[in-house]
C-alpha cells in the first residue's frame, strides 16, 4: 500500500510498497484512511528529536477512516462505518482509562512509565504504525474510534482526533475563571485552538505569543485575541508583567514544547546537542510570566530525558502546573456539539490539502513554515 515512510531526520517519502495492516487481535479494526494530518508533534520526529524513532515508521496520529475489517470481538463498529480515531490508543479497562486518562493507558504502552500508546509516534509511544497511509490498524476498536455524524464535514472530523481536543484540554486544565487574562505561548494549530477555547471557559483577555507574523495574523482573526511577536516586544516576561499591572497573567499555556525559539542556550542544548528533552524556553516564559498562585497548563511535547526547568520559581510563586496528553475520547461528545452548533469551526485552520503521494513536500512546507502553512491535511488516493 501507499504510506509515508520515515528514512531518518528530515527524510520521509511516499512508499508504495509498505505492508498492509492485518488484524492482529480480536479487538482490532482495519480502516481505510480518508484524511490524515501532519501535526507539529510529527515535526519533532521528523527533526530527529524523539528517541527510538525507527526507520520504516509511518507517522500520523490524526486520522479518520472507513472501517473495512473488524476482529471477532469488536461489537461497537461494523464494516462501512466512518470513524474518527483519537490519537490515544487506550484499552478502556485499565486503572487509568477508568479515570478517563486515555492518554495514560497502562495496557497500550506497557513498557513506558508515563504516556500510553500513540499512533505513529516512535517506539517510546508503543511503536504503532500511523495513519499517513491508505490503511491503518486500530487496536481496541471498541474504545477509541467514534462514528462520524452524517452532518459533519470530514475536514472537521479529522481535526477532532487531536488538534481541537488538545487545544480545548489546554484551556480546561488551566482552570480559567471568568475575566482571567490567559497567555498562550505558540500560534501553531494547538495554540490557536487553546486561544479559541479559552473564551469558552470565561477568559476576559487572551494573548498569544509567537515569532511568525503570518501565524500571529491568523490567530488574531480566528481566535479574536491579541497577538504579539516575541522578537518585537523585548523580554516576553517583562512585557506580560507590563500588561497585567505587574502581577503576571492569571493563566499561561505552553503550546510550543521542545522546539521553542527565543533563547540561544536552550535551543543549542535542547535541539542541537540533545542534552535535555528539548528547548524549554516557552516553559520558562510561562512559569515566570504567570502570577503568584497562578496556573501553568502544558500541552507542548517534551522528550523523556531531563529538562532544565526553574522549579524554584514554581515553588516560591505557589504555581499550579497541569499537564497531560489530551484524553480525546473524554471530550469528544461536547466538542462534537460545539462543532454542530457553530461554536467551533476546526476546518477553518486548514491551509493545505495535499495528496499523500506528495507527503515529502508537505513535510518540507510545514517544517519550514512556507506558503503561510498553518495545518496540512493529507488525502490518500483511495479516499
Amino acid at each position: 500500500m501507499l504510506a509515508m515512510n520515515f528514512r531518518g531526520p528530515f527524510r520521509v517519502r511516499a512508499d508504495r510498497n509498505m505492508p498492509e495492516p492485518q488484524i492482529e487481535h480480536p479487538e482490532d479494526a482495519i480502516v481505510k484512511v480518508l484524511r490524515s494530518c501532519i501535526c507539529g508533534s510529527d515535526l519533532h520526529l521528523y527533526h530527529g528529536l524523539v528517541p527510538d524513532t525507527r526507520t520504516g515508521t509511518t507517522f500520523g496520529h490524526e486520522f479518520i477512516g472507513e472501517v473495512v475489517e473488524i476482529g471477532s470481538s469488536v461489537q461497537n463498529l461494523k464494516v462501512g462505518d466512518k470513524v474518527m480515531v483519537p490519537f490515544n490508543i487506550s484499552c478502556g479497562k485499565c486503572a487509568f482509562c477508568k479515570q478517563e486518562l486515555y492518554g495514560n493507558c497502562h495496557e497500550s504502552n506497557p513498557m513506558a512509565t508515563a504516556v500510553g500508546g500513540i499512533f505513529g509516534y516512535s517506539h517510546t509511544a508503543g511503536g504503532y504504525q500511523g495513519g499517513q497511509a491508505e490503511y491503518a490498524r486500530v487496536p481496541y476498536a471498541d474504545v477509541g474510534p467514534t462514528v462520524i455524524p452524517d452532518w459533519m464535514d470530514p475536514d472537521d472530523a479529522v481535526l477532532l482526533t487531536d488538534v481541537v481536543p488538545t487545544g480545548y484540554q489546554a484551556a480546561e486544565m488551566a482552570g480559567i475563571q471568568k475575566g482571567d487574562t490567559v497567555v498562550v505561548f505558540g500560534a501553531g494549530p494547538i495554540g490557536i485552538m487553546a486561544a479559541k477555547s479559552a473564551w469558552l471557559f470565561g477568559a476576559g483577555r487572551v494573548i498569544v505569543i509567537d515569532e511568525l507574523e503570518y501565524r500571529l495574523d491568523f490567530v488574531a482573526k480566528y481566535a479574536q485575541c491579541e497577538a504579539y511577536n516575541f522578537n518585537s516586544i523585548g523580554d516576553p516576561v517583562v512585557f506580560i508583567k507590563t500588561q497585567t499591572d505587574s502581577l503576571g497573567a492569571d493563566v499561561c499555556i505552553d503550546a510550543v514544547g521542545c522546539e521553542a525559539k527565543g533563547n540561544l542556550m536552550n535551543t543549542i542544548m535542547g535541539t542541537k546537542l540533545l542534552l535535555q528533552g528539548g528547548s524549554t524556553t516557552a516553559l520558562h516564559w510561562a512559569i515566570n510570566s504567570v502570577k503568584k498562585g497562578g496556573i501553568v497548563s502544558i500541552v507542548g511535547v517534551y522528550g523523556p530525558t531531563d529538562a532544565l526547568v526553574p522549579i524554584g520559581n514554581v515553588v516560591n510563586k505557589g504555581i499550579t502546573i497541569r499537564a497531560n496528553q489530551a484524553a480525546v475520547k473524554r471530550n469528544l461528545p461536547k466538542l462534537i456539539e460545539h462543532v454542530k452548533n457553530g461554536i467551533l469551526n476546526p476546518k477553518e485552520i486548514i491551509t493545505h490539502r495535499v495528496p499523500l503521494e506528495e507527503v515529502a513536500d508537505a513535510y518540507h512546507i510545514f517544517s519550514r513554515k512556507l506558503d503561510g502553512c498553518i495545518k496540512t491535511v493529507l488525502i490518500p488516493p483511495t479516499a
